[in-house]
């Protein structure tokens, strides 16, 4: 899994059948300090995410199980939305 915080949406007016219903969101990465960095991407979601969202997502094969029994043909799936995250000061 990795932390990324939705960016945006895609609109699809015709879709693949597997996608019909499923909503498109727009993911940038962020890094060790939870700033947005890198080039956006696109993801399914899964949870009901939204801009500005945090997010935890899944790629590969694994993309496309919170769809199961239906094999949506994704990338990257939203799995989860971020409440906080916190970074621990490393000991002086």
């Amino acid at each position: 899994m990795r932390l990324a915080q939705v960016v945006g949406t895609v609109v699809s007016s015709v879709k693949n059948e597997p996608l019909v219903g499923k909503k498109i969101l727009l993911l940038k990465h962020l890094d060790r300090q939870g700033q947005v960095t890198g080039s956006a991407f696109v993801a399914l979601d899964a949870v009901g995410a939204g801009v500005g969202e945090n997010v935890f997502y899944v790629r590969s094969k694994e993309a496309a199980f919170p769809f199961f029994p239906q094999e949506a043909p994704t990338d990257a799936t939203i799995v989860g939305i971020v409440d906080r995250i916190h970074h621990p000061q490393p000991p002086s």
